[in-house]
């Protein structure tokens, strides 16, 4: 046996599996040296595009907005925005000047102390933050007409409008940052539910590291270049969320660097499905509800054949997820062959069914019975209305893994077996 560490809510968990275990993981990256100096250089230095200060000298912008992740997203705001102000400030752009905008999409407002962890106290104190609200009419701004997209009034009017956020895998997108910084950042509702449609979802090129034809990359870009970014600030980390990369400059070409190197760090290679696929919701934040613990099951299907069992574990500390998702998924439960054919045949797109749609790719290929789910943070009672099978009991859940495991083994001693420690952000091919 050997022991290999999953991550879980903020601690993670330590498993035994076999050693003739898979371990599919990226590669170990190094952190940047001296994280704000490097992001300092990256400003006077970005691709595709003259220098932040240049590109502020000439513009003379007398109002910025800077875009931020919300709390699901492990963004070291507090190493990449010291940096980027001081550049506005040293080309005299007064904080004062500056908001900051939380992009929710359609996620739920952050709380303050939220706020506190995204951006610490000192930032806190110097510039405007606020948060993006998809649902308040008022807060918005009609951008197109055909199709017809409302975006974040005061990104929008802002003089000049500044992405940042990090990149990954995404299994819908191909890959987070960029353009997702604005869409489904800071658009509104019907925006987003033509970015996760069923139409657009049902496309196979709808899934990791795809780019290419992926029409929600196709969507959200469209977005984003119709709205305009002015300077992009991206970065990629490391396992324990330290700076790995930094990509500043244009829109696209900087975005593209990054992909290029995050699916050179995350990628594992997979030669042959498995019996037995252990993963995670990803961690602390990822992992605070079951709708981001759907980023997990996806990220394995490479790994699974249509009689793999997959074990997940997730903390899930906020339950279910929003209440339209968890409407959704308890009045559904397994019925999840009608729940498809229900919205391919509507031209509606109920607010959050598309991580539903994509739990789905799941279940067409392994099924409710063979997709196994450890939580302490989903109430026992509702486990088994969401489509999974639960892995309940008295012991928390870290030491119910591990039963699940040898139970798992003790009926299959010759099984092949992987584990996937990071879940989501390692990309499998």
């Amino acid at each position: 046996m050997k022991s290999v560490r999953l991550s879980y809510g903020k601690e993670g968990l330590e498993l035994r599996v076999p050693a003739t275990a898979d371990v599919l993981t990226g590669q170990a990256v190094s952190p940047v040296a001296q994280p704000e100096t490097a992001v300092r250089g990256a400003l006077a230095s970005p691709i595709g595009s003259p220098s932040l200060s240049a590109l502020l000298a000439e513009r003379k912008p007398q109002t910025v907005a800077v875009t931020i992740s919300d709390i699901t997203r492990p963004v070291p705001n507090k190493t990449i925005l010291p940096p980027l102000l001081a550049c506005l400030n040293e080309t005299g752009i007064a904080d004062s000047q500056v908001v900051v905008i939380i992009g929710t999409g359609m996620h739920r407002p952050s709380t303050p102390e939220e706020h506190r962890v995204l951006l610490g106290d000192d930032l806190l104190g110097r510039v405007e933050v606020i948060d993006h609200c998809g649902d308040r009419p008022e807060t918005l701004v009609r951008v197109s007409d055909e199709p017809p997209v409302s975006i974040n009034r005061r990104f929008a009017e802002a003089d000049f409008r500044i992405v940042t956020g990090y990149i990954e895998p995404h299994f819908m997108a191909g890959y987070s940052g960029g353009r997702k910084g604005v869409c489904p950042a800071l658009v509104d509702l019907a925006t987003i539910q033509r970015f996760h449609g069923h139409r657009t979802l049902a496309d196979p090129k709808a899934d990791s590291g795809v780019l290419d034809g992926n029409p929600c990359h196709k969507i959200a870009l469209s977005v984003a270049r119709r709205v305009g970014v002015d300077f992009l600030l991206n970065v990629a980390v490391t396992r324990d969320k330290q700076v790995a990369g930094i990509y500043a400059g244009d829109l696209d070409a900087a975005h593209l660097a990054g992909c290029r190197d995050v699916a050179d760090w995350t990628s594992a290679v997979v030669s042959a499905p498995y019996d037995l696929v252990i993963t995670s919701g990803g961690g602390y934040p990822l992992d605070a509800t079951f709708y981001q613990t759907v980023k997990g099951m996806c990220g394995a299907l490479p790994a699974l054949r249509a009689d793999s069992t997959l074990l997940i574990a997730s903390q899930c500390s906020e339950g279910i997820g929003s209440k339209a998702y968890t409407d959704l998924m308890l009045a559904c439960g397994d019925d999840w062959r009608g729940f498809l054919a229900s919205i391919a045949a509507s031209n509606e797109t109920r607010l959050d069914q598309w991580q539903y749609q994509m739990h789905c790719r799941v279940l067409q290929r392994i099924g409710a019975r063979r997709l196994w789910f450890v939580s302490d943070g989903v109430p026992a009672n509702l486990q088994p209305r969401i489509a999974v099978t639960p892995v309940l009991g008295q012991a928390p859940a870290p030491q119910r893994v591990q039963q699940a495991i040898d139970t798992y083994l003790a009926k299959h001693p010759a099984a092949r077996i992987a584990v996937i420690p990071d879940g989501p952000y390692t990309m499998l091919r």
